[in-house]
């Protein structure tokens, strides 16, 4: 079983900053498209932004601009740099394998996920 360890959510002021990191050590994740998912209470689970094994990135619009995914493959961990967050952006962050035909549908199962909470 794909263990993914989400960490570095928190409560933060809105226009403030965070910082989440995902660790993946059983994903061979230098070949592997990763992305970052969220879900708000009430609401289904979205994808918010993905990279692919060779770096190229893309955003939902809702984030784009404010947000930055990157990976480090040595370190099998992707990261989720959040900049002016609003309180829109509330939700339980998950990381996960992305593949399928579209490219983005998650391939394991949820791990614990980090809180991340925006007050206005």
């Amino acid at each position: 079983q794909v263990q993914l360890v989400e960490s570095g959510g928190g409560l933060v002021q809105a226009g403030g900053s965070l910082r989440l990191s995902c660790a993946a050590p059983s994903v061979i994740f230098s070949i592997s498209d990763m992305g970052w998912f969220r879900q708000a209470p009430g609401k289904q689970r979205e994808l918010v932004a993905a990279i692919t094994s060779g770096g190229g990135s893309n955003y939902a619009d809702s984030v784009k601009g404010r947000f930055t995914i990157s990976r480090d493959n040595t370190k099998k961990m992707v990261y989720l740099q959040m900049n002016s967050l609003k309180p829109e952006d509330t939700a339980v962050y998950y990381c996960n394998q992305v593949g399928g035909l579209s490219g983005v549908i998650p391939l394991h199962s949820w791990g614990q996920g980090t809180q991340v909470t925006v007050s206005s």
